[in-house]
């Protein structure tokens, strides 16, 4: 990997790029930490003190994603998560959809469509959330405990909330239009190296917090057993990551007057993760509505009660079972919508092509939702493991909590965007190369 990055800095137009996407991060981070007009910036920092020392992580999530931005109420406050729920969705649709899924199969020009649907459906999901974070903001739940929560917008004008609303919709618009960017004119994967950025923002504060509260040798043994920890982590991410079953597609030759067609051999690449970290992040997202329903209702009912002892703290065990079923019921559905066996026998058949052994047509997507099938199934327990760390974390130290450095969706997102990256350079080095050879 620091190969493939000498060498892009040694060529001039990617080290252009690279440089290019510096100077977008830079800008990102910058709009992370102006405030939008209309908040009290101390009492915010006020808040957030509190919040930090006492775990609060309702809004952990979403936090994590916009680099430390949502408790913060920057301009950036949503970061990029509008345009992740908005991708998610389009994409959920296309299989309900046949508009969408006749768009998707048109090539590039159906897809620019669905990109322009997936923008404007992120304005209006900005505006959604925005709308949500103010009141949340004014009411002072956002801060739930902190004296000062409900002074953080000391002017609760419609104009005021008005303007609150439009400038993080704006700064939202903003984000996806920086991550376009880095896409066309930088090194490409603009939104998933935004994403890698804002979690990345908050590995030195949540690592040095573990320090400070540790209590062997100053804290350093448990700084360097959660180093340690994340270097395995890391390791294994990878191996699970880069791991897939090939199938192998023999295409059979055709004459075509004189010429001879086909007669290659080729094959399928079925990764263990075929979902990514989607079920981790819908199984985060799907435990926060409890908690936030309880936060918001009145009163001291006893659906509430109970709400509060076993779905708000995550190292309860009805938490953990219930995280890791959602996981793996989620990795076996979002698997089921995006890869479609009949599809693709129908592709090979329509080609010529066919697995050894098996007839093609039915057979052949009877095969392979069979084989997805069984390699689903280490992949959503393996998911299911790797988004357990932070609450185990939380058993071993004291300091932890739930944005744990190294947990489940942070360090899935970092491994796979980084791979990515590195990819995206070698083969730009690559062409590059090619190029050259042929002039």
């Amino acid at each position: 990997m620091l190969t493939a990055f000498a060498r892009a800095f040694k060529t001039p137009d990617l080290r252009k790029k690279l440089l290019f996407t510096l100077a977008i991060i830079v800008l990102y981070r910058l709009g992370s930490h102006i405030p939008v007009p209309g908040v009290s910036y101390q009492n915010v920092q006020i808040c957030v003190d509190a919040a930090q020392k006492g775990n609060n992580s309702l809004f952990g999530l979403v936090n994590m994603f916009s680099g430390g931005a949502l408790l913060q109420i920057t301009i950036f406050a949503l970061g990029i998560m509008p345009y992740i729920t908005a991708s998610i969705i389009l994409q959920l649709l296309t299989v309900v959809i046949p508009r969408l899924e006749a768009l998707k199969k048109e090539g590039s020009s159906g897809t620019a469509k669905i990109t322009q649907y997936t923008r404007y459906l992120t304005v209006a999901l900005a505006v959604l959330q925005g709308t949500g974070l103010v009141a949340t903001a004014r009411s002072g739940a956002l801060f739930s405990g902190c004296q000062v929560a409900d002074q953080i917008v000391p002017d609760r004008s419609i104009f005021t909330t008005i303007l609150m609303v439009v400038t993080m919709t704006a700064g939202t618009a903003a984000v996806m239009w920086l991550g376009e960017l880095i896409t066309d004119r930088g090194i490409g994967n603009g939104m998933s190296i935004l994403m890698f950025i804002s979690i990345a923002a908050g590995f030195p504060g949540a690592l040095w917090a573990i320090k400070e509260s540790g209590k062997l040798a100053k804290g350093w043994i448990e700084f360097g057993t959660v180093i340690l920890i994340g270097f395995v982590m890391v390791a294994l991410v990878v191996f699970v990551e880069q791991a897939q079953r090939r199938i192998p597609v023999q295409y059979a030759k055709r004459m075509i007057g004189r010429r001879s067609y086909g007669g290659t051999s080729t094959y399928i690449p079925l990764k263990v993760n075929q979902a990514g970290v989607i079920p981790v992040i819908f199984a985060s997202s799907l435990l926060y509505i409890p908690a936030l329903v309880a936060q918001f209702s009145s009163g001291t009912s006893g659906w509430k009660t109970w709400i509060e002892q076993h779905f708000v703290k995550g190292d309860h065990p009805y938490y953990i079972a219930t995280y890791f079923l959602l996981i793996v019921f989620f990795a076996f559905f979002y698997v089921a919508i995006s890869f479609n066996p009949e599809e693709v026998a129908d592709n090979m058949k329509k080609y010529g092509g066919f697995i050894p052994g098996i007839r093609a047509g039915r057979p052949t997507a009877e095969y392979l939702s069979y084989v997805l099938n069984r390699i689903t199934w280490p992949g959503s327990l393996y998911l299911g493991l790797i988004a357990l760390v932070p609450t185990m974390a939380l058993a071993g130290f004291g300091g932890a909590n739930q944005n744990f450095p190294f947990g489940g969706t942070s360090i899935l997102i970092i491994v796979g965007v980084g791979l990515e990256t590195v990819k995206q350079i070698e083969s730009q080095l690559q062409q590059r190369n090619y190029e050259g050879f042929l002039r």
